[in-house]
């Protein structure tokens, strides 16, 4: 008998470890000096920002947008290949589709190096935008800033985190939000699930010192007058990217 969508219980986060995949990697990197700022968002408008097949994925009845930070080194297609580092920004959702699976929604990626921005957008379909990225890591916190380019709509932002002390157990929350083992994006006119994996982040405790800019408005949501639902900092990991896979409804 053919078995209907699997759905995630609310209140249930991913799990904190990827799942063990078979072969190489097409593409690896490591991520490092990683910033993530997390709002709560309105599902309603969630839902209509994210690819055909697949609904907001909620912890406590409540869908969170991000805005995350990272210095991306070293990066290798097919194990040997490299394709060159760059900074990065980006705004995402997160999403389940019907096979149970859960991801981010990528709205806008801004990422200093044109090569690879161009790369990504014809090969997997993801938003990268080519911007002046600046990411600095020192005694004082993770600074950065952001400036795009192209394409529109243009948008920037400026911003200070306070890095605190390590996190020995992660909340459920911060499970939720950070341990995300694909995203989900349309791709040729279909929605595709790309699996993600990477051991399980070393997270600490962190504070939005100051933050400006309008990179939310500029991906379709609104930013949210309350303060941060979730700052994190982490050192990074090295992540793997696999082969991907169609949502069917």
């Amino acid at each position: 008998m053919q078995q209907g969508p699997r759905e995630q219980p609310d209140d249930a986060p991913p799990s904190a470890r990827a799942r063990a995949r078979a072969g190489p990697a097409p593409l690896t990197q490591h991520w490092r000096d990683v910033v993530f700022v997390h709002w709560a968002a309105d599902i309603r408008a969630v839902r209509r920002l994210l690819p055909a097949g697949t609904r907001p994925d909620t912890i406590a009845g409540r869908t969170y947008v991000g805005l995350v930070a990272f210095r991306v080194t070293a990066p290798r297609a097919l194990g040997t290949l490299p394709t060159g580092g760059f900074d990065e920004v980006n705004v995402r959702l997160y999403s389940v589709d019907p096979q149970g699976r859960r991801g981010v929604v990528f709205l806008t990626m801004d990422a200093d190096a044109l090569p690879s921005v161009l790369a990504a957008r014809g090969l997997t379909g993801v938003p990268y935008m080519w911007s002046d990225v600046s990411l600095r890591y020192g005694p004082a916190g993770s600074a950065g800033a952001v400036r795009r380019r192209w394409p529109c709509p243009a948008a920037s932002a400026r911003w200070h985190v306070a890095v605190g002390g390590p996190i020995p157990e992660p909340s459920r929350l911060e499970v939720f939000l950070t341990a995300r083992w694909g995203l989900h994006t349309a791709r040729r006119g279909r929605t595709v699930w790309l699996p993600v994996s990477h051991p399980p982040w070393s997270l600490h405790r962190a504070e939005l010192r100051s933050y400006r800019g309008d990179l939310l408005p500029a991906a379709g949501i609104t930013h949210p007058p309350a303060p941060p639902a979730s700052v994190l900092w982490s050192p990074g990991t090295t992540a793997a990217f696999h082969l991907p896979q169609r949502v069917r409804p």
